[in-house]
């Protein structure tokens, strides 16, 4: 995150500007006319006159946000935290985010479960993820709403990872309201970067990765990553795949390009999760399988550009993007509940492409004596879409159960000013306004239609000091996350052929924040935030048919507190805790809980490196228990898990790094839900029951590093 420091020779005090952080949001075309304030007041006198005299770069949770952060809970981690952290996969970045979780349901190929603020996230719903300024996040994608695969990544290339949480910032638009979460990749590398890796569970990597300079301001980077795991089910998962990157960039922090290529093709054998009845009692192994014919496949290849030109006093970026994405899955969750002699596989499949532009331009002002640093732009983002819904039984078609083709379009314009009105009171003003039009043609015409619908979502946060390095912050504001277009026109369930309602094509969300940064203490960052956050229409987990659907409204209350504590140059520690009580609003028999809502998070990690020829790190993991059902009376259990990396200098090119995964090999869950599926010669109705996927037995993974 880039903070450029402005201040005027005549005493106003210093001021963060967002004019060099990266952007984020969706990608928009349009042509955007925005006229400093100050050009309609006299210009100062020439010693009055504004002008950029520092630059600060946040890269790490370690670095000083008093004076540049408008909440208690947006923040950066950067490359130095990065590397220090075992990853498990690429998803596990988002955890340098304090209270977001990652788990996996499925195969390694498939997009993470993400947990954060008490959501049961699913894939992303209300969680946006974006890379290098495109958007990851999938709207009516063929397997969950707001879909968002991070497996893509190359970790060793991501610069930055930015968090925010809560619908606070006006360029911050679909799937935001929990939180988000953008990356930003390397520029370039010092030198060629060549890693080996291998482990349990028949783990295998290789990764190349290079720069190449003809001039000072210009680089190219690229890298390839190959790779193959197994994992410890009982049927090898055979995950495997590639992934490039190629990056070309010119200029300086002010003027300049980039343009970005990334190619991903991967495919795997998926476990889902199985009922606890059938591992309690023997049937099967906590690490075996019901169909065995459960299996996806995801290729995703994106081109996008970015340009920026800036001055003492302003900025212009433009982003766009092209994204081409195929994926097909293959699963069943209930075995033989819907079908006793086929079984109740399916087939989900989706393909499309994606276009996008955003134009964002920011300025400094000014208002008699006050400084205003203002930022405004506008966001597009076209998705043209196929995809599908079949039965399947032994990975042959049996039916459609639907198909469709949608175009689906959003976007809109959002502006935000910050105004200091003394030394110790600024505040930050926002609007955002989103247009959402679908239009679906499906196979069953009474289901085709278009759904338009818009919003405008206001913003405030007024940030209170510093005293004694300690701001205070009160922000609320409204956001949103779109429904899948196909429920938008929905009139008939295919399945049934009941008559159904469709859902509203945008739905709110209204959030407050109460937060407290301090660095009075040398050396350590903590905040400490009370939230509440309501939404219109929950998402819930249909176990039966393997998706979510809408459902009622909802309100989450909570509080957050996070720590990173440098003790030393060569020592941190950092712990994070969030608490959530997560309810639905609305009065109904079944109960105000709110299924897979989980309660308590924690995460901790110490990491040490002397500067000898030894380095580690130790993260602890814990996520509490949550409801299943309404009605609180079945509930998850808890997990715990302590990942660790002890790492040795060979010298200075060759460094080796030894990760262990779940260190104490707890018998734990990634997820778990509560639903009716049945097994072969149990009753038509099926029963209720558990369903968990486990995390992965220990594991060990041996890396060397060459960087010659």
């Amino acid at each position: 995150m880039h903070r450029t420091i402005c201040r005027r020779s005549a005493g106003v005090p210093a001021l963060n500007n967002p004019f060099a952080s990266p952007l984020t949001g969706i990608l928009a075309a349009t042509l955007l006319l925005a006229t400093p304030l100050a050009a309609h007041d006299p210009q100062p006198p020439e010693d009055e006159t504004l002008r950029v005299y520092d630059e600060v770069e946040v890269k790490a949770r370690g670095d000083n946000l008093v004076g540049l952060a408008s909440s208690a809970t947006e923040g950066a981690t950067g490359y130095e935290d990065l590397a220090r952290r075992p990853l498990a996969r690429p998803g596990s970045l988002v955890e340098t985010a304090p209270g977001v979780i990652a788990t996996q349901h499925s195969g390694g190929g498939k997009a993470n479960q993400y947990f954060l603020r008490g959501f049961n996230l699913d894939h992303g719903t209300d969680f946006s993820v974006w890379v290098a300024g495109v958007p990851v996040n999938m709207p009516s994608h063929g397997h969950g709403q707001g879909y968002a695969d991070l497996n893509f990544l190359i970790p060793e290339m991501v610069d930055s990872v930015r968090y925010r949480k809560g619908p606070y910032y006006a360029e911050s638009g679909d799937f935001s309201a929990a939180g988000g979460i953008d990356m930003e990749l390397l520029r370039s590398l010092p030198s060629r970067h060549v890693v080996a890796t291998g482990g349990g569970d028949s783990f295998g990597r290789l990764l190349w990765a290079e720069s190449f300079s003809r001039a000072e301001d210009e680089d190219l980077l690229v890298a390839v990553d190959l790779f193959h795991r197994d994992g410890p089910w009982t049927r090898d998962e055979e995950n495997e795949g590639a992934k490039a990157l190629v990056r070309y960039s010119k200029g300086d922090t002010y003027r300049g390009f980039t343009v970005t290529a990334m190619g991903y093709d991967a495919d795997w054998l998926s476990t889902d999760q199985v009922p606890r009845r059938a591992v309690e009692s023997g049937q099967i192994d906590r690490f075996d399988l019901v169909d065995p014919g459960p299996r996806g496949a995801t290729e995703r290849y994106s081109l996008s550009a970015e340009y920026y030109h800036g001055h003492s006093d302003s900025l212009t970026r433009v982003r766009g993007y092209l994204l081409h994405y195929d994926f097909d899955l293959i699963s069943n969750f209930t075995y033989f509940l819907e079908d006793e002699d086929n079984g109740d596989q399916f087939e989900q499949k989706d393909r499309r492409l994606v276009a996008g532009l955003d134009l964002r331009h920011s300025w400094l002002g000014q208002w008699g004596d006050r400084i205003l640093e203002s930022s405004a732009g506008f966001q597009l983002r076209t998705d043209d879409i196929e995809n599908g819904l079949f039965r399947t039984s032994n990975l042959v078609r049996l039916g459609a159960v639907r198909q469709d083709d949608v175009d689906q379009f959003g976007g809109g314009p959002w502006i935000e000013t910050q105004i200091a009105w003394s030394d110790t009171v600024r505040t930050r003003l926002g609007l955002r306004a989103d247009y959402y039009r679908a239009d679906v043609s499906s196979d069953l015409a009474i289901n085709s239609g278009t759904e338009e619908d818009w919003l405008l979502s206001p913003k405030l946060s007024v940030i209170l000091g510093p005293w004694s390095d300690t701001e205070v912050y009160v922000n609320a504001g409204y956001g949103f996350h779109s429904n899948d277009a196909r429920g938008a026109v929905i009139r008939v369930d295919p399945v049934t052929g009941d008559p159904v309602d469709p859902v509203q094509g945008l739905v709110r969300a209204k959030g407050a924040d109460i937060g407290v940064r301090t660095t009075s203490v040398p050396g350590l960052q903590s905040t400490f935030t009370v939230f509440a956050l309501e939404l219109d229409s929950e998402l819930v987990f249909v176990g039966d048919g393997g998706a979510t659907e809408a459902s009622r409204p909802s309100r989450r209350l909570g509080i957050e507190w996070t720590n990173f504590y440098r003790i030393r140059d060569w020592l941190t520690l950092d712990v994070d805790l969030t608490w959530t009580d997560a309810e639905f609003t609305d009065d109904d028999p079944s109960g105000d809980r709110i299924p897979g809502a989980i309660e308590e998070t924690l995460a901790a990690g110490v990491s040490v490196d002397p500067g000898g020829k030894f380095f580690g790190s130790l993260r602890w993991r814990y996520f509490g228990a949550a409801p299943l059902i309404e009605d609180d009376s079945v509930r998850s259990t808890t997990s715990s898990l302590v990942d660790g990396r002890l790492g040795y200098r060979l010298g200075d090119d060759i460094e080796l790094h030894l990760d262990v995964f779940n260190l104490f090999d707890r018998e734990a869950s990634d997820i778990e839900y509560f639903y009716a599926s049945r097994l072969p010669g149990e009753p038509s109705g099926g029963i209720e029951d558990i369903h968990f996927h486990p995390v992965e037995s220990r594991t060990a993974r041996l890396s060397v590093s060459w960087r010659p």
